[in-house]
């Protein structure tokens, strides 16, 4: 019995190892590559040691992790379940950064909004409680003591700062995001590419709002701005699409569809799934990008714009959280260019990306309610004297071999078997041997005459108080039949609870190995 147990221990070790350690190793491992730029100059070949062009610059792109809180779900401030969720929702965020993007060695990490899940309506406390977790889910807090740390860019998005109908009565939840965060309307640089990142709540709002006028104002100014790299342009809410656009294989809902909701009097846009078909296509005209970077549907979703200088493909990043009604997250790999290219009109020479996908946790988690109920099943009907495989199989191979080739003896034939001879004479005088079939002998007993028990012989009376008695079938010492029934319910209901104690002590020794191991491997992540 001990033998099972002792395999059930190491499956259970093989499967935390893996759901908890190992599966997030896959991405980097062999899952994910750095995409490769087409068109590559001809004096930048060369690849470097992680096979990436030594021309491109590499940049991971990261969507709306929208770190719980006490608006998350409609849970009770500070409850053990709202605990709970936010502990191992950010843990599985911080084993996805750490174990699978950290590893391939970003130069660059692009935020793409939706940091807190409640952030326009915390207090001032809530939300820094909420960026400590941010900086401690993502790293953020040693990026500075690393020399090889990469960069971060952020931009905002609508559970950061709100829709642009709040921002004139939640001026204070603006300055305390640029505050940490930095500006929402600015370009970076990533190797020859010009990231423009855009404060997207603000393009649908009333022009004559300060907000919306001045983020237009920046964009018309980056048109203007006469720089020759090619332009990405970031947003956290996606560019207009129509109803039920294909979005290609990665998505995993088949809904798209335009939901946006107004203030009365159009003073602004209370909530809105994309961006209004009129603003996406003038930012398009004037940002001229060679593609499109969004977020806020928390799936992925790639579509093709179609513009006066050709068409622009916009992918809209799932979500890197399993909280946040996926099942599937994700994050993007991207090559931008770092050299000057002399055909930089044609967007797969100039950047080029690659999806990876992430655990899927839930999944995870029913591998392990499946495997303890095996481990219980086994445990409980497990034979006490365990089974012995070995000596079974040599037994079956060995009726095949029989089977096929025989046993490699030769059954003599006894022609004398079963059979009598009679003497017989004839006329003459003379005697012959004749063969018959032997009667059978009948094993039963004769009972007629005596009953022989041992070397002694029945009397007829008492063969006739025996056949009485046995007529009867009384045993002298034999238990009623009432008796007999609460002795076999007592012996049935002492077995299950001995089966049952065994089971428990199985499965605390089994606990006793792996429970230890899973809070080792569950804090080895989370604590620094």
């Amino acid at each position: 019995m001990w033998n099972i147990v002792t395999v059930l221990c190491v499956v259970w070790v093989l499967t935390l190892l893996y759901g908890e350690m190992l599966v997030f190793w896959l991405p980097s491992l062999w899952a994910c590559s750095w995409p490769q730029l087409h068109h590559p100059p001809s004096n930048y070949t060369k690849m470097n040691s992680e096979g990436s062009s030594d021309y491109s610059v590499r940049v991971a792109v990261i969507a709306d992790p929208q770190l719980m809180d006490r608006t998350s779900h409609g849970r009770a401030p500070k409850s053990l379940s709202l605990e709970i969720l936010q502990f191992y929702t950010d843990l599985f965020i911080r084993r996805s950064y750490l174990l699978s993007i950290r590893p391939l060695k970003p130069d660059t990490v692009l935020f793409l909004g939706d940091y807190f899940d409640g952030g326009p309506i915390l207090s001032d406390e809530e939300w820094q409680d909420s960026l400590n977790r941010f900086r401690h889910v993502f790293d953020l807090n040693t990026r500075r003591q690393h020399a090889n740390s990469p960069i971060h860019y952020f931009i905002s998005g609508n559970h950061d700062v709100d829709y642009a109908i709040s921002h004139p009565h939640k001026l204070k939840v603006i300055e305390r995001y640029e505050k940490e965060f930095g500006k929402r309307n600015y370009v970076f640089r990533v190797g020859k590419l010009d990231f423009v990142s855009i404060d997207a709540q603000d393009l649908d709002g009333n022009m004559q709002d300060t907000l919306t006028s001045t983020t237009w104002e920046f964009v018309k100014n980056v048109s203007k701005d006469g720089s020759s790299n090619p332009r990405v342009l970031l947003t956290h809410i996606p560019l207009y699409r129509r109803d039920k656009a294909p979005c290609g294989p990665h998505r995993t809902s088949n809904i798209v569809n335009q939901r946006i909701v107004r203030a009365p009097r159009n003073l602004g846009v209370l909530y809105q799934n994309y961006i209004t078909e009129e603003s996406s296509r003038k930012l398009l005209d004037l940002i001229q990008p060679v593609m499109v970077l969004s977020g806020h549907d928390h799936d992925h979703c790639t579509v093709t714009h179609m513009t006066k200088t050709g068409p622009v493909v916009e992918h809209t990043l799932a979500t890197i959280s399993m909280q946040q009604g996926n099942f599937y997250p994700s994050f993007m790999l991207l090559s931008a260019n770092g050299a000057d290219v002399q055909n930089a009109t044609d967007p797969t020479s100039v950047v080029a990306t690659e999806l990876c996908s992430l655990p899927v946790q839930l999944l995870i988690y029913f591998w392990y309610a499946g495997l303890l109920v095996v481990t219980i099943l086994i445990l409980l009907f497990w034979p006490a004297s365990g089974v012995v495989f070995w000596p079974r199989f040599t037994d079956f191979l060995s009726n095949i071999r029989r089977q096929l080739f025989g046993d490699g003896t030769a059954k003599e034939k006894n022609e004398d078997e079963n059979c009598e001879y009679e003497m017989i004479w004839d006329a003459e005088g003379s005697m012959h041997l004749v063969k018959k079939a032997a009667k059978p002998t009948s094993t039963r007993p004769d009972l007629r005459d005596s009953v022989e028990r041992g070397g002694a012989t029945m009397r007829a009376a008492a063969k006739k108080h025996a056949s009485a008695a046995s007529d009867v079938n009384i045993d002298v010492g034999s238990d009623p039949p009432g008796r007999q029934l609460l002795k076999s319910g007592k012996s049935k209901t002492r077995l299950v609870i001995q089966r049952f104690i065994r089971v428990l002590r199985m499965l605390s020794v089994i606990a006793v190995v792996n429970v230890p191991l899973y809070m080792m491997l569950l804090f080895k992540d989370w604590i620094n």
